[in-house]
């Protein structure tokens, strides 16, 4: 190969692997969110709210333990087709559908972790509720059940 070539290659590439590193945008410390209570039926739990993009982005990446009255709640502007996936996701999830007059549409238990496969509610939603994994089942959550929360925290 032309040696003029393989230096044009390879400045190509050092700058396509820059820009994708510029990409990157940077993790999210979870005790910066926000937070709040979401009930349903009795069950409590003190969840952390995604309501930008970059935090909608992250989720529960990285995270490697969640206690079991714990979770996070995505919320959305519009109602939405709302995919989630696991990417970088350590732990199973429980993944609660609401629409928007508050009721659950679908739960998809454990999913598992670093899963590409995108998980969507089958319709429009207006917040999702992530769990640890087998909560969900464990506390007989079904659809059809009211999710309440208020972000006065």
């Amino acid at each position: 190969m032309n040696p003029r070539r393989s230096l044009t290659l390879a400045l190509f590439a050092l700058l396509v692997a820059a820009g994708c590193a510029a990409q990157i945008a940077p993790i999210h410390d979870l005790a910066t969110l926000k937070r709040t209570t979401v009930k349903i039926r009795s069950h409590r739990f003190d969840v952390w709210l995604a309501i930008s993009p970059e935090e909608k982005a992250q989720g529960l990446m990285f995270v490697r333990d969640l206690p079991a009255d714990r979770g996070m709640l995505f919320l959305y502007d519009e109602p939405t087709e709302a995919g989630i996936w696991m990417k970088n996701t350590y732990i199973e999830l429980d993944i609660v559908f609401i629409a928007a007059d508050g009721k659950i549409v679908r739960i998809a238990e454990r999913a598992r972790p670093h899963s590409l496969e995108t998980i969507s509610p089958g319709g429009l939603v207006s917040a999702v509720l992530e769990l640890k994994g087998g909560e969900a089942a464990r506390r007989g959550l079904k659809p059809g059940d009211k999710v309440t929360w208020t972000l006065s925290r």
